[in-house]
């Protein structure tokens, strides 16, 4: 027969026991957010490297040499090997061709060819004969980079600001394939935090190959879309 007044074995977990096992999920979370915010300060960290060491190849080029990377109409005599192709600039001051050229004989790819060669950056040096836009160096996202003369055209310079002019500085690199929540971050980092004025702008990668651009706004960015970062120097 039943015992009526015989107390019930309590089922289940009690407060205590999920008090536990949520701040342990708390912790969990909490480790694995900000395990994602150091990866994303990181790859950030890296890309603005990629802008701040380029200026660096010219400047050490130009001290050692008197003549500009790309352009060096010396680059055989100057780099120590007669085996360079196609080899040398027309020496007119100017990084001629576009930052992303596939031409083996446009200035902004020989710029490449010319610091590599020199010591000042990795990478390989004989500009392959297809594909030469392979040759260009690869940023932390895995997208080209490159480098070209500034210019005031506004078909010429890879973006256009809010203000209607080209990008300003005498080179303008260019990177692409960042995501938009990394260029906020990058233009935060170097420059006004504004990513259609200022040094620093970006357009969308669905123009992967930016010239005569028009740069987007911050405001506009969307975080899980790609874009081509520019900076004048």
């Amino acid at each position: 027969m039943p015992y009526p007044n015989l107390p019930r074995r309590q089922s289940g977990f009690t407060l205590i026991e999920i008090a536990i096992v949520l701040v342990i999920i708390g912790l969990l979370l909490g480790g694995i957010l900000k395990g994602q915010e150091l990866i994303n300060s990181a790859r950030v960290k890296n890309l603005g490297t990629d802008f701040r060491n380029i200026p660096l190849f010219v400047y050490g080029y130009q001290d050692k040499f008197r003549t500009l990377p790309g352009d060096d109409p010396g680059a055989v005599e100057h780099v120590g090997t007669t085996t360079i192709t196609p080899g040398v600039g027309n020496g007119n001051g100017v990084i001629d061709g576009n930052w992303f050229s596939t031409t083996a004989t446009d200035e902004s790819v020989l710029f490449w060819q010319h610091v590599r060669l020199a010591g000042l950056a990795p990478g390989i040096t004989t500009i392959p004969a297809t594909l030469p836009g392979e040759f260009n160096p690869k940023n932390a996202s895995g997208g080209i980079i490159g480098i070209q003369s500034g210019t005031t055209s506004t078909t010429d310079t890879p973006v256009i600001g809010a203000d209607g002019n080209a990008i300003g500085g005498a080179y303008v690199i260019c990177s692409t394939g960042i995501l938009g929540k990394f260029v906020k971050q990058l233009d935060i980092q170097m420059d006004d935090g504004q990513t259609d004025s200022g040094s620093m702008m970006a357009t969308p990668a669905t123009i992967p190959l930016a010239k005569g651009a028009t740069a987007t706004a911050t405001a506009d960015i969307d975080d899980a879309t790609t874009y081509t970062v520019c900076m004048g120097v």
